[in-house]
């Protein structure tokens, strides 16, 4: 029988890795339920990227730059995926406004509305440090 401390060892690491195992599980289901089709034969993923793909010809350099910066806060790790996700959003508004290019204006919409509500007081933070004014998008935070 185990007895002492290499019981505790071996159960300290049966939690560890049952932990881990089930935060990994929770990042993957949530990722699947992205890619499932809706109703209309595509996920949000695929949305996503089509609006990628349609609008960045639409895209400059000092947008891109802008968007980077948005996006500097957020982990190396998610940064990519957050990236997309926002780039995603702001295409999608591009295309419903019928715009000839990526501005300013688009991005700041894009960024607040592909941002989850409880990330917000970082946005605004963000926003902020950029001087942006976020007076003429109150409306988007709610």
């Amino acid at each position: 029988m185990l007895q002492g401390w290499f019981l505790w060892f071996i159960l300290f690491w049966v939690v560890v890795l049952v932990s881990l195992m089930a935060i990994g599980g929770f990042f993957m289901f949530r990722k699947f339920l992205k890619s499932l089709p809706k109703q209309d034969g595509r996920s949000d993923l695929d949305w996503q990227n089509i609006y990628i793909e349609k609008t960045v010809h639409l895209w400059g350099e000092k947008e891109k730059e802008l968007l980077n910066e948005l996006v500097s806060p957020v982990p190396d790790l998610f940064r990519q995926v957050a990236k997309e996700k926002i780039a995603g959003k702001i295409g999608e508004i591009a295309l419903k406004e019928k715009a000839k290019s990526i501005n300013h204006d688009l991005i700041i919409k894009g960024y607040i509305q592909a941002t989850p509500k409880r990330d917000h007081k970082f946005l605004r933070k963000k926003l902020d440090e950029l001087s942006i004014d976020v007076t003429p998008y109150e409306h988007y935070f709610e």
